[in-house]
Formats: structure tokens, sequence, C-alpha cells
């Protein structure tokens, strides 16, 4: 069954959940330690990893259509209006707009990658840099649905290093996270089996953590044509 907004919002407030956001997280933060002034996008369901980071310009966090469950409104922070609901092939910003993007739960259920990867280059600026979080194909994770890791698709790496190059991205940097089993019994002990796995078993972890940039050699991408907008606007069958 899809996943929605109220089945990851209830994931990231168990025990399992919240230690898999510690970890992946303190990744993220070795990657990214500042991004003050920056303006940062949050793509698929990036929220519990957004709140975490401080001293940015703006904070935007985008969720794919198929996310929404319904909801009537969904104010973020704190009942503000940072988040919308998107079309994953026509991202309603203007060109060239964010520094940063950082895409969690947003490949796995995509129903066009490379229409995706097109938005997000477009997006984003030419010295910007992407952050994917990603279902790793070898881990225990993706092959047990306690968790959103384990719906949609996973990768392995060389199926993101393929598809970072069709999308015009070079990968920067590469890690993984998550290397406890997804098992409400070791969420106490999440801390220590980071540290093993990464030095032990780097190859086992749950989850892809990929930096990548702009190639500026990459072929002209178009920007939002009229046909794009007309289908952000809500219908009435729309929810």
């Amino acid at each position: 069954m899809p996943q929605d907004v109220r089945d990851l919002t209830a994931f990231y407030h168990t025990p399992l959940g919240r230690m898999a956001r510690r970890a992946i997280f303190n990744e993220i933060q070795i990657i990214w330690p500042n991004l003050r002034n920056y303006r940062l996008l949050g793509y698929g369901f990036a929220i519990p990893y957004l709140r975490a980071f401080s001293g940015t310009e703006r904070t935007i966090a985008a969720m794919p259509g198929p996310l929404n469950s319904g909801t009537e409104s969904f104010g973020w922070p704190d009942g503000k209006n940072a988040s919308l609901f998107c079309e994953e092939d026509a991202l309603p910003f203007p060109d060239m707009f964010f520094d940063r993007i950082l895409i969690v739960h947003g490949l796995e259920s995509s129903e066009s990658l490379r229409a995706l990867l097109r938005q997000l280059w477009r997006v984003l600026a030419p010295e910007g840099r992407i952050l994917l979080v990603a279902p790793n194909r070898a881990s225990l994770w993706a092959q047990v649905q306690r968790s959103p890791f384990g719906h949609g698709r996973p990768f392995s790496k060389m199926e993101l290093e393929g598809l970072l190059a069709g999308g015009q991205f070079e990968s920067t940097r590469w890690s993984r996270a998550l290397y406890a089993p997804p098992f409400e019994t070791v969420t106490r002990t999440g801390t220590g089996w980071e540290k093993m796995g990464n030095r032990l078993f780097p190859g086992i972890g749950g989850v892809h953590v990929v930096e990548a940039a702009k190639s500026l050699y990459a072929g002209v991408t178009p920007g939002l044509t009229q046909a794009a907008a007309i289908a952000l606007k809500p219908t009435a069958s729309s929810s």
C-alpha cells in the first residue's frame, strides 16, 4: 500500500522512526554542517530532517501529490505555510532558486525519476548541491515493511550513479547510514550499530546518502510551461 503523509508522520513518532532520523541526520550533518543563509528545499517527505537546520535564508518543504492523504491543511513549521504539495514533473519554483536540495522519501515512489531529476536540476543554483537519501537494495531495511524504507523502489549504488548521470548531476560524496536492523528492540543501541556497521560492514547500511553537484554541461532544461502551471492548479476532484 502506498505511503502518505499520515503514515510517514506516524513512523517518525515511533522509537524506530526516531532512531532512523538520528542516524540519517547525523550523516547529513557531516556532509552539510552549516547551511546559514542558504535557500534550502526539502523534497519528498524531508520535514523530520529540515527541522534541525537553522539560519537558512529560507526553507521550503515540497511533497509529491501522491503523499497527500486528503489532509485539508499541512502547516509547517508550527502552523505556518512553508510546505506544499506539487507534481514531480512541474516544481513550482523559479529556475536556479535553491542552493541546497535534500531529497528524502522522494525517489522510491517516484512515477518518473527522469522528469523529477530534470526539475531538480532546473531549480538548483549553478553552484548548488543535492543530497539524496534512498533505500539501499542490499539492506534489510529495504526488505521489510516496518518502515517507509521498505516501501517502493530500493536502489543499488550502480542504479543511483546511473540516475544521477542521466539527470546531469555529478556525485561528490557517497556514504550510507542506518546500520541497525529495523526492529524496535535495537532502538536504544542505534549509535553503537552505526559506529560498528560503518567500520565493518559499510555496504549494508539501510540508506544511501549521496551528495551531487549540478553539471553545468547539461543541455538546456525547460522551465515551467503553461501546461505544467495549469496542472498545478487544484481541481474540484483533487485531494
